[in-house]
């Protein structure tokens, strides 16, 4: 396998050390809504949770060359009302950023969510000063819907978030046979 082919897969438990690593970096948790020193045993426990035969959240890692660079995830809402809607969480590895990780990750993500997770819509929070990630969110369908002001405390100060939401470009729709 060439070092520089990208893989996006399912997380497994196996993957917290890695995670851990990665969410430790302050250039990932500091855009998060993460706190810094995470734990491997934390991750494991994640991990673990999402990877039970009940769970309905999905979370894909990116790797190249055998190395996690990446991680995304989906969380669906639990209230009856919003069993449409689910959660959108990212970080790539800051040695990885503008390589295309955040771009297969995301493209990833949608088609689990468009194809097969019946999500109608995908909603995030980002922080507003995140150009880059904005513009990934906007390449995939994500369109600003507010900001939140002081939303989260950040390396000692409050900061705003924007929300961003993605409707499904192309619904499914149910034809009935002709009777």
């Amino acid at each position: 396998m060439n070092d520089d082919t990208l893989t996006v897969r399912r997380a497994r438990p196996a993957d917290a050390t890695d995670m851990a690593r990665v969410m430790a970096d302050d250039g990932v948790y500091a855009n998060l809504m993460q706190l810094p020193f995470p734990s491997e045993a934390m991750w494991r426990a994640r991990l673990e949770e999402m990877a039970a035969p009940a769970s309905t959240a999905v979370l894909l890692v990116a790797e190249r060359g055998g190395r996690l660079v990446g991680s995304t995830g989906l969380h669906p809402a639990v209230q009856i009302r919003r069993r449409h809607t689910a959660t959108l969480g990212i970080s790539v590895d800051p040695d990885c950023q503008r390589q295309g990780v955040g771009s297969a990750l995301m493209q990833a993500v949608c088609d689990y969510a468009d194809n097969w997770a019946q999500i109608l819509r995908i909603e995030l929070t980002v922080f507003s000063d995140n150009a880059g990630a904005i513009a990934l969110y906007q390449r995939f369908g994500f369109r600003h819907e507010g900001t939140h002001v002081a939303f989260a405390m950040r390396q000692g100060a409050y900061h705003d978030v924007h929300s961003m939401a993605r409707l499904h470009p192309k619904p499914p729709q149910l034809s009935w046979p002709d009777a």
